[in-house]
């Protein structure tokens, strides 16, 4: 389970850092500190979710270059079909706040979502989109994910951040499609 998000205090709070947080708050959440791992590119905590043993991980590499982390994280740790990987990320087509699971599909220009495709061959994985809202025009798209969000928005997104670290939990506990229905449910 991989946190997308950029490296760096600059970046902290930010609406791209919304995956990363939510994968911050499960490790919390089970006891566990993500802590960087040698050769993966990754801060990385083993956890117990339900009873299943669980990878946590955030990408010590830039948004753009998440692929190749998780690339490395998938082959330290057996992973041989990329649907069995759940990423987190920030996710401009949804409202903010909003929260929702997909398996596969499209990547709707998340470059952090391209890099996993190039890297991983494939788009099979499962995403655990947080709702950031679209910027005002399309070109505005990289300055209003890497600002810090005002305060009305900033409490809507805390809430899905919290929601999202449960549906990661319940997607270890439950599978997809039990978490997906959980999730969706949700007003």
């Amino acid at each position: 389970m991989v946190g997308l998000g950029n490296p760096g205090s600059e970046f902290v709070g930010t609406l791209h850092n919304v995956g990363a947080d939510a994968l911050e708050m499960v490790a919390h959440r089970a006891g566990a500190t993500l802590r960087a791992e040698k050769g993966v590119q990754a801060r990385v905590a083993l956890v117990t979710l339900g009873a299943r043993k669980v990878a946590l991980a955030v990408p010590t590499t830039y948004m753009n270059e998440s692929g190749l982390a998780v690339r490395k994280l998938a082959t330290r740790f057996g992973i041989a079909e990329p649907a069995s990987i759940v990423v987190v990320h920030d996710e401009l087509d949804l409202p903010p706040g909003t929260v929702r699971v997909k398996a596969g599909g499209g990547l709707a220009g998340h470059n952090g979502l391209r890099s996993l495709e190039s890297h991983l061959h494939s788009t099979d994985f499962v995403r655990v989109r947080i709702g950031v809202g679209k910027p005002p025009s399309a070109r505005q798209g990289a300055a209003h994910v890497l600002n810090r969000p005002p305060k009305a928005l900033r409490s809507l997104l805390d809430a899905a951040v919290e929601t999202a670290a449960e549906t990661v939990e319940r997607i270890a506990r439950d599978g997809v499609e039990g978490a997906m229905q959980w999730c969706h449910s949700l007003p």
